[in-house]
């Protein structure tokens, strides 16, 4: 499953970096907890998280991860899609639950 076959399945939006959307997504994570993510991230990885700190974006960098999915109508402020868009991190909104995001990676074979 690719970041864009993610977002449209899920009524996505892409709010950053969309010249990563191609990017295949090799496995997945839902976590709100930084620092739980800091430490178990992955390249290539989904991350679906409620939070919308600029934190987030610094995390996703670190580990090179192919997505951050803002579940349940959640929306970043302008300086966190800036440093995402600067650092090349796809973000996706969606009003989604973070469940339901969650059934989509699995049922798009993301383990």
């Amino acid at each position: 499953m690719t970041v864009e076959e993610l977002a449209l399945a899920v009524g996505g939006e892409i709010l950053t970096a969309p010249e990563n959307a191609g990017r295949t997504i090799g496995s997945a994570m839902t976590c709100d907890l930084l620092s739980w993510v800091m430490a178990r991230g992955k390249a290539d990885m989904a991350w679906v998280t409620v939070q919308t700190n600029i934190n987030v974006v610094a995390v996703a960098a670190l580990h090179d991860m192919a997505c951050v999915v803002i579940p349940e109508g959640m929306r970043p402020d302008a300086p966190v899609t800036e440093k995402a868009a600067e650092e090349g991190v796809v973000l996706i909104r969606t009003d989604a639950s973070a469940y339901s995001v969650c059934c989509t990676l699995h049922t798009g074979g993301v383990a």
